[in-house]
């Protein structure tokens, strides 16, 4: 079939991107789904870094690509079996839960159900999903997106900057109808990401406070996921961090204790058991660690580029008893995780939709991954 999405053409274009168009609208083929896939119809669709972070070249993938990873949508085709399968295994146990119709969260990571990491509780990521991810293709192999006769790389196994995806059984979760387009996509990534590093990664008791470092959209996730947690006693002070005053301002909109610039968390020696790195900066990564409590936890989710560096005296791990955890995905099982946030947004302790800063339609795409490097954005999403 013939769609319409946002494809990048180049990495590493001069900014601003509303001036040099690394990413152009175009039409494209999409061929129907495969064995253990669904054709998914999209609603909805965020602007997350790691999006940012392909157009700018910190993370090198296979152009021409179709960008977008955090998208929501609605099932109009499954796939067939595949000839002469049983119906056994993690790919028809995932199809089986879905219908046409079905609402469905996209999620960034597939989990093959299979390797040794999918048996980790989603401590590691997916072996076989990783290795797709990098190359440009579904979990199940190969592309099913091309322009002109020339394939066109899949971005995260989801693609979701387009009015329709084929996608993997595995890379979707069915939410109920009640919850928004806007809602399930933010779930996919800003959510999973930061409130995972959180309820999975950090795993806060007892009251102890939490510091997130990087208040964009994956760490005000965080910070929205702390705060459910103090009504139970898990959480004490929530604290937010950011270079920018009007990212401090939100963040003690939304309830945060406290809110300081790294200086003044420095110059204030606040320390907590739990603190959060969503910012993907060498610097926020050393001031999450210098942040860190004795026999506390810092958890790192933010992606810097693969040649950064930081410095940290390996002596305080040892003398505090301190742990260092790298949460990819925020440590999340989506078919586990998603159905909880939706819960905890019912229940009106998530308020997800105070993480949409902006609604932007596809052909804004390059002013959107604009206002995302100036950091005057938290979350936008792009309806269709």
């Amino acid at each position: 079939m013939r769609i319409r999405g946002a494809v990048l053409e180049e990495i590493g274009r001069a900014r601003p991107y509303s001036e040099s168009h690394p990413i152009t609208v175009s039409e494209l083929e999409l061929d129907a789904p495969g064995p253990g896939e669904v054709l998914v119809r999209i609603e909805a669709a965020g602007l997350c870094h790691s999006d940012l972070s392909v157009v700018d070249g910190n993370r090198v993938r296979p152009v021409p690509m179709l960008l977008g990873h955090e998208a929501a949508g609605i099932i109009e085709e499954l796939g067939p079996l595949a000839p002469g399968a049983e119906r056994a295994g993690p790919i028809d146990a995932a199809a089986d839960s879905l219908a046409v119709g079905d609402r469905v969260v996209m999620a960034f990571l597939p989990r093959c159900g299979e390797c040794a990491n999918c048996r980790t509780d989603g401590q590691l990521p997916c072996t076989p999903g990783s290795v797709a991810n990098n190359a440009g293709e579904l979990l199940g192999g190969g592309r099913r997106l091309s322009r002109d006769g020339e394939a066109v790389q899949h971005h995260l196994g989801v693609s979701g900057f387009a009015t329709h995806a084929v996608v993997d059984a595995r890379s979707v979760t069915r939410v109920d109808g009640d919850v928004p387009p806007d809602i399930a996509a933010v779930l996919g990534c800003a959510v999973l990401t930061g409130g995972g590093a959180v309820l999975n990664a950090g795993a806060p008791s007892n009251g102890d406070d939490v510091i997130v470092i990087g208040l964009g959209g994956v760490g005000m996730a965080a910070v929205l996921t702390a705060l459910s947690l103090k009504a139970d006693g898990a959480v004490g002070r929530v604290i937010g961090v950011d270079a920018q005053a009007a990212k401090l301002d939100q963040v003690r909109e939304l309830g945060a204790d406290a809110a300081y610039t790294p200086e003044e968390l420095a110059a204030e020696g606040v320390r907590a058991p739990v603190v959060i790195e969503a910012a993907g900066h060498p610097k926020a990564f050393e001031a999450a660690v210098a942040a860190t409590a004795v026999g506390g936890k810092t958890v790192t989710v933010g992606l810097p580029n693969p040649a950064a560096r930081s410095e940290i005296s390996p002596l305080v791990l040892t003398a505090e008893a301190r742990t260092i955890i790298g949460s990819y995905l925020g440590s999340a099982v989506p078919q586990r995780d998603i159905p909880r946030y939706v819960d905890m947004w019912r229940a009106g302790r998530l308020p997800v939709e105070k993480l949409i800063s902006g609604v932007i339609t596809l052909d804004q795409i390059n002013e959107g991954m604009d206002a995302l490097a100036d950091g005057t954005a938290v979350r936008q999403v792009i309806r269709f």
